[in-house]
């Protein structure tokens, strides 16, 4: 089978320190060797560009694209909310086809900016197609609502054959298909528990400790958010207020499981931070997200230290300027100086990747993986490769390697 050799000023395996003057051979699509110096074979040379895996954006929602610019930033999460449900009741210009398209069109910029798999959220089961179509591998989280829901297990029943229809249409080793809750605030208990207990291969995935009301909420029963839900008529006096925090919200319905995604937890405490990493779940931050709809920003560097898994997302673009994975760890980079830069490249890489379940195939250069790379121009002489790629780049500095993805 014929080979083909890459050779760069820099190249950042992820599971190991970066190789000034690296090459990486592909054989079948796959990598064979990574080295230093002389190549095995003759090289297509670069130049001054570093040479990292594909990069793994673990929480997105590409079907609310079309709100790009539309729900302004926010002073609270409950005032974002309100100003996202006016846009959706006027909907999208020309329909499910603009929507569609402009989902497309995000999901497209996704690719070009070198991130190859996604863990996308969907309410209708639109995007596994056009993840498979653009090239993307991922799992596509069919979210579930309802704060009032009067037959949970038919829901999820419902959930459920829903998926198994639109997996039937798509090639599920490249994107599965599976359900979630959407958070604590807007999903009855029994929802989560029984998609706690019909979950199938994909992960779980759950929105929380996003903002100071979901906390008071659990443990009063009080606040905007008891007032949002009495608003739009979903409020039901059957519920009982569990007064704890959200991690033990989560573990009392069954639903804090090992390989959770738990995302966003900008008001999580340490310990509960930490019950969080002994269960075996990973935190998804998206501080750029978390600041837009009023929700403060995370506590990353605490994240970090718990030792924790961290993966990044960057949520929808109703929420984020871009779904640029490079634009957030910029931000991570500025929130929290003490992380190690290696750290936060692992965060957009390996740690994704394993959380989504594609660990086998993308996160690092390694023999086996997929040869799926970004390549970022850097200046001749850099010495801190690492930090300059979390600096903050230039979207013309990105491309991927269209012979290797």
């Amino acid at each position: 089978m014929p080979s083909t050799c890459l050779r760069s000023r820099w190249l950042l395996p992820i599971d190991g320190p970066p190789v000034e003057g690296g090459w990486v051979e592909i054989v079948g699509g796959r990598v064979a060797r990574t080295g230093r110096g002389r190549p095995p074979a003759p090289c297509d040379d670069l130049g001054d560009v570093a040479i990292l895996p594909a990069l793994v954006n673990a929480h997105t929602h590409l079907e609310l694209s079309w709100m790009a610019g539309r729900i302004p930033a926010a002073g609270s999460m409950v005032e974002w909310i309100r100003a996202l449900l006016e846009v959706r009741r006027a909907g999208p210009e020309g329909g499910e086809a603009g929507r569609v398209e402009a989902m497309i069109h995000a999901a497209a910029r996704l690719v070009d900016s070198g991130t190859a798999v996604v863990g996308d959220i969907t309410n209708t089961l639109t995007t596994p197609a056009v993840m498979e179509d653009l090239g993307l591998f991922g799992v596509a989280f069919h979210e579930l609502l309802g704060f009032n829901a009067v037959d949970p297990a038919g829901l999820v029943r419902d959930g459920w054959q829903r998926v198994d229809e639109r997996a039937r249409q798509v090639d599920t080793s490249r994107v599965s298909i599976g359900l979630s809750a959407h958070s604590p605030y807007s999903t009855s208990p029994g929802i989560f528990s029984e998609v706690a207990r019909t979950r199938r291969g994909a992960p779980l995935t759950v929105h929380l400790a996003e903002s100071a009301e979901e906390v008071e909420f659990l443990r009063s029963g009080r606040g905007p958010f008891r007032q949002l839900l009495e608003e739009l008529g979903v409020w039901t006096p059957a519920w009982q207020v569990p007064r704890c925090d959200p991690v033990e919200y989560l573990a009392r319905l069954g639903y804090l499981t090992p390989g959770l995604l738990a995302v966003h937890g900008v008001h999580l405490e340490e310990h509960e931070i930490e019950r969080l990493r002994d269960a075996g779940a990973v935190l998804v931050t998206c501080p750029r997200s978390n600041a837009w709809v009023g929700g403060g920003l995370p506590p990353v560097s605490r994240f970090y230290a718990s030792g924790i898994q961290v993966a990044l997302g960057t949520d929808s673009l109703a929420s984020s300027p871009s779904l640029g994975l490079f634009d957030e760890l910029a931000e991570l980079r500025r929130i929290a100086p003490d992380v190690s830069a290696a750290c936060l490249l692992e965060s957009a890489t390996r740690v994704g990747a394993e959380a989504l379940g594609f660990g086998a195939l993308f996160g690092t250069i390694a023999p086996g993986k997929r040869a799926a790379f970004v390549a970022v121009e850097v200046p001749a002489r850099l010495r801190d490769v690492e930090e300059y790629l979390v600096g903050g780049l230039s979207p013309e500095r990105v491309r991927r390697i269209p012979a290797a993805v």
